[in-house]
């Protein structure tokens, strides 16, 4: 893709088109207005429900303590055109027309912000009491399940599998969690930190299964490849999810190795006048000397200002914003606030702050002496502050940094 794919032009756009009325596609709207944007912005949608956030849907929604989570924006007062219940269907750049099962839609510049959807289990298409676990009407979906204390068997020990599990127990349903890798967050963390997470299922009184693959899912039954037959008023499916873009398909947008759309620094897509955000896209990271594709609410909330920013800034030449950020997200699970800040894959050193036996603890990576990752457990002070030294780029002590009892900013060097 080419360092540069859109030149500024010699008058601000008029209209602004955002597909996906999610978290990522909101905030664009929003801030677009926030940067003095005056021209017409749309937000494309293809669920009916006003938009929504999603991570109340793994707790208070399914729990019934919440009916929804609505993003309290006043979209008519910002002069937000919403189109609600309209799937995009694909993209013709050159004509800056976005098709829609409503009709074409012209942009002048448009955002892509369709997010992204979770990989089905194969072979259980259409059988009965199969769930995921992504909309708000999944969430309301499974609500009644909890509410019946059914026995569920969730396929996948990730960070959506055992938020639901955590839910579950909570319900009172019995719960089962099939892995086929040996542990949880296979992937996501490195085996010794994952580790010790495995016994937070038996201390919730889940059941985790690991080396454990789905060979069928019957009415009523989940079938394992060695022959067990685990009994499941419902089946749960949290195996991950891809980059919602193959309406892209034919578009000449350039999309990755796992489907995203391969964005620049600036958050600009390949074909001329369209960006990326969320979900949906990569981006080069300087700070980390690699493309990111962040599955993240953090991620989908901070590069809708970068994007904004530069549609604004464009008419008059203004040097693009550049989007790299310090990945954060967090995961409450089996009664433990767990926040992870960075990215540890190009880290050296692994230092250990407290014991991972007990109910707090942190992980730090550096990379020589700077801290590039952290996972915190309970210890949400260590995560606030390592995100800022991560951010800074300040040199570490690791002496010091393995000291629990230590402020992580007085463990500088």
């Amino acid at each position: 893709m080419s360092e540069q794919t859109q030149e500024p032009g010699s008058s601000a756009p008029r209209r602004v088109v955002v597909a996906g009325a999610g978290m990522a596609g909101v905030q664009t709207a929003v801030a677009l207005r926030e940067q003095g944007f005056t021209g017409t912005v749309s937000l494309i949608g293809a669920e009916p429900h006003q938009p929504y956030d999603r991570p109340l849907l793994s707790k208070a929604v399914l729990l019934g303590k919440a009916e929804g989570s609505a993003f309290d924006v006043d979209f008519e007062a910002l002069g937000i055109e919403l189109r609600l219940g309209c799937e995009v269907r694909g993209l013709r750049p050159g004509d800056h027309e976005l098709d829609t099962e409503d009709g074409p839609v012209p942009y002048d510049v448009l955002v892509v912000a369709t997010g992204a959807e979770p990989i089905r289990l194969p072979g259980a298409e259409g059988v009965p009491g199969v769930h995921l676990l992504r909309t708000l009407d999944d969430a309301e979906r499974l609500r009644p399940v909890l509410a019946r204390r059914q026995d569920i068997v969730v396929v996948g020990a990730g960070w959506i599998g055992a938020e639901f599990a955590t839910a579950a127990r909570e319900a009172g349903c019995a719960v089962t969690v099939v892995e086929a890798a040996e542990r949880p967050l296979t992937g996501a963390l490195p085996a010794e930190v994952a580790a010790p997470m495995a016994g937070w299922y038996a201390d919730a009184g889940a059941v985790l299964r690991t080396h454990a693959r789905v060979e069928r899912v019957e009415p009523g039954t989940v079938v394992l490849d060695d022959g067990s037959r685990l009994p499941a008023g419902a089946v749960v499916v949290g195996i991950g999810a891809r980059p919602a873009t193959a309406w892209l398909s034919g578009s000449g947008v350039e999309l990755g190795t796992h489907g995203e759309i391969v964005a620049d620094q600036h958050l600009r897509a390949s074909a001329p006048d369209v960006y990326a955000v969320g979900d949906c896209a990569s981006f080069p990271s300087g700070r980390y000397g690699e493309r990111l594709l962040v599955h993240h609410w953090d991620n989908a909330l901070q590069g809708p200002r970068t994007v904004a920013v530069n549609i604004v800034g464009r008419a008059s030449g203004e040097t693009p914003a550049v989007y790299d950020p310090v990945p954060y997200f967090w995961s409450e699970q089996f009664g433990r606030f767990v926040q992870y800040a960075g990215h540890h894959a190009a880290a050296d050193t692994t230092l250990w702050r407290g014991d991972p036996a007990g109910p707090a603890w942190t992980v730090c990576w550096l990379r020589g002496d700077r801290l590039v990752a952290l996972l915190a457990v309970g210890r949400p002070r260590d995560l606030a502050q390592g995100r800022r030294l991560i951010e800074s780029g300040t040199p570490m002590n690791p002496a010091l940094l393995a000291d629990p009892a230590r402020p992580l900013k007085a463990a500088t060097a």
